[in-house]
């Protein structure tokens, strides 16, 4: 009788352990940034794959993306972005599953490299007590560039002064072409008047 009270305190004691263990259930693949170049005051996406690597299911119950900023001011600010999925969803065990984070950035930001924190929470599904158990948090971390404004308007004014000299290339292309055409039209003319004056001007043979 002791021994099977031992056994039945034991397993439920392993069983509770389980609930409240925390196991490695999920990886975050890839996450990528929908422009390899940002502007203050741009807004974009993360792209995140969340890879399920446990033989049963789990479920993302939060998606996220931390930026820490610096502004003009050099003041630091932190913001932090979540999924517009739905949360709970359940990624079956092998499989792996989408997601995008939308992101914004302030008008006022400083130019420079950052680096957006993404976080994944998950729950696991535990079979031996049909309940979800908390899981790790996956992480990944990805660099994201924000041009100077100073060299924006740099370029802009360089492909305005490309389009103009363009513009004026073409202009001088067409003047060129349509003076060519005029001296052709003028020499044309001069020769036909001068056959007509001649053929006018010659005297009748006398009989």
């Amino acid at each position: 009788m002791n021994k099977k009270l031992v056994l039945v305190s034991l397993l439920s004691f392993v069983a509770l352990m389980s609930t409240f263990q925390i196991t490695n259930a999920v990886t975050i693949t890839t996450a990528t940034l929908d422009k390899n170049t940002y502007l203050a005051g741009q807004i974009g996406y993360i792209s995140v794959s969340v890879y399920n690597d446990k033989s049963e299911k789990i479920r993302v119950t939060e998606l996220s993306a931390t930026i820490n900023y610096y502004y003009t001011d050099r003041t630091i600010y932190v913001q932090k972005f979540f999924t517009g999925t739905t949360l709970p969803d359940e990624i079956a065990a092998g499989e792996t599953r989408s997601y995008e984070i939308s992101i914004s950035l302030p008008t006022n930001i400083a130019p420079g490299y950052t680096n957006p924190f993404v976080e994944a929470k998950t729950d696991l599904w535990m079979p031996q007590t049909e309940r979800w158990a908390t899981s790790d948090r996956a992480t990944y971390q990805l660099k994201l560039y924000i041009e100077s404004p100073y060299k924006q308007a740099y370029e802009s004014s360089q492909q305005d002064l490309q389009e103009q000299q363009s513009i004026n290339q073409n202009l001088s292309n067409t003047t060129t072409m349509f003076a060519g055409t005029t001296m052709v039209f003028a020499a044309a003319a001069a020769v036909l008047g001068f056959l007509v004056f001649a053929k006018r001007t010659r005297p009748n043979p006398q009989p």
